[in-house]
């Protein structure tokens, strides 16, 4: 059996329902707190005392408006509605604590690289190196006609911009300011050597930009690169950006199959296949024996709500499954003008045959398709350990149930099982995020493609930048 340290996340979003929708009716749930800070800056302090990796915040843009062709569920039930910024909250959190990661979900479709840019890296000087970037290119058709699209952009070409936006943020992150350009000098009156700092130009197919990064260099310049495509284009940018990926499956078999296949592009394309962190969404119900996990998970089901899973799922693969009856089979995706996740159903079927509308609503007692692990500590830990060593995952972005208590629950309960079998760490690393996850420095590897654009071109600044005015 592996003894691989297992990579933890919370899996959390700026609002009421995440994946397992319905339970904020429970009595005990605080999740319509989201509005509050100390909401958050409570949560960042228990999982550091749980000693988590990071905070993995989800975001969305749009609303899910297929199921019933409305957003009546998706309100009725905060189905991922009313959603807040997710960036907002780190400073707050990483104040309040001194080693927590937090991957952020940004989609970059909507947004100009230059100012993601410079976010970014401020968050990286707030948080002394611990932040991280979930990219996302968006599905949603209601996002597009939000932001003055007429639909979405279609599947591959969204990768296809994406993959030129962050050779802009590459270039402006490690290639525009030196790592001796800052110096701080107050007898000469010298902050910035002009020398030092080089003016971005890109002129790309989808892209122009010409300026200098707004910002000095951040401890990881770069922030830990997160990502979460499993479709075939998904991969192969995955396999050229990511540091992390975050992958979602009903079994075992299905998933090693994924991983291997991620593994083997990182190597053909000349990276480390082990510089690939994989990361699986999972939903943990633990209690102190296994009757006490079960009663849990029965009470949890009462308060959850499949019909608004079937919503978010409906979004996500872009068909209204409101028109289906229970015993007629997924559809693949497409049923719908939508784009969707290409990705969406065979994550539930596996490739299967047969898999219907009665079968995902049974995998959605509490109101998410994560898989589902129910059980004491002893169980748990040995399911998590199963995944991890037949899968060939490096760690889990553990979702939340009833909050906080699902998450005190596992800290309390299944963390002292894993670190007594070796398969969890008993203290925080020091260093950044990335140190934290790799253990080989702040900066990005040097096989990383991003790590190529480190030596632009000179363009020097302004000669007159370094006088009094």
């Amino acid at each position: 059996m592996s003894k691989k340290q297992i990579i933890l996340n919370a899996f959390n979003m700026n609002c009421v329902g995440h994946i397992n929708h319905g339970l904020w009716t429970h009595p005990r749930d605080r999740s319509t707190d989201y509005r509050k800070l100390s909401y958050w800056t409570d949560l960042a302090k228990l999982l550091e005392r749980g000693l988590f990796d990071g905070l993995f915040i989800a975001d969305i843009v749009g609303v899910y408006d297929i199921y019933r062709q409305s957003a009546d569920v998706t309100l009725k039930e905060s189905v991922q509605l009313p959603v807040n910024d997710p960036m907002m909250l780190v400073s707050a959190m990483a104040a309040a604590t001194q080693h927590l990661g937090f991957g952020i979900t940004v989609n970059l479709t909507y947004e100009a690289p230059y100012l993601l840019a410079r976010r970014f890296s401020t968050l990286d000087h707030l948080t002394d190196g611990r932040i991280g970037w979930n990219i996302v290119t968006g599905y949603l058709d209601s996002a597009a006609r939000a932001m003055g699209r007429t639909e979405m952009i279609a599947h591959d070409e969204r990768y296809d911009r994406a993959d030129e936006y962050l050779d802009v943020l590459y270039k402006l992150w490690e290639g525009s300011w030196r790592d001796d350009a800052v110096l701080r000098d107050r007898e000469k009156r010298v902050f910035a050597d002009p020398a030092k700092v080089r003016k971005v130009q890109h002129h790309g197919r989808y892209y122009d930009v010409e300026g200098y990064h707004l910002s000095e260099p951040s401890p990881q310049r770069t922030p830990v690169l997160f990502q979460a495509g499993s479709s075939g284009r998904g991969q192969a940018f995955a396999v050229r950006h990511a540091e992390c990926v975050f992958v979602s499956s009903q079994s075992k078999a299905g998933t090693r199959k994924l991983v291997d296949a991620l593994r083997a592009q990182a190597a053909e394309a000349g990276r480390d296949p082990r510089d690939l962190k994989i990361i699986m969404g999972i939903t943990v119900v633990v209690g102190r024996t296994q009757k006490e996990a079960e009663e849990k998970f029965a009470e949890y089901a009462r308060y959850a709500s499949p019909e608004a899973g079937l919503a978010h799922f409906s979004a996500g693969s872009g068909i209204d499954y409101s028109t289906y009856a229970p015993d007629d089979e997924l559809a693949p995706p497409g049923g719908h003008k939508g784009r969707g996740i290409e990705s969406s159903v065979q994550r539930v079927t596996d490739g299967r045959r047969g898999v219907t509308v009665r079968h995902l609503l049974e995998q959605m007692q509490l109101g998410g398709r994560y898989t589902t692990i129910v059980g004491d500590p002893v169980q748990v830990a040995d399911a998590l350990q199963a995944w991890v060593d037949e899968a060939d995952i490096d760690g889990f972005n553990l979702t939340r149930t009833v909050t906080p208590e699902s998450y005190e629950d596992f800290i309390d309960l299944v963390i002292p099982e894993l670190q007594s079998r070796g398969l969890y760490k008993t203290a925080y690393a020091e260093g950044t995020l990335r140190d934290k996850l790799f253990g080989n420095g702040a900066r990005l590897g040097p096989q990383h493609t991003g790590a190529s654009f480190r030596d632009l071109p000179d363009v020097k600044a302004d000669s007159t930048a370094s006088q009094p005015a």
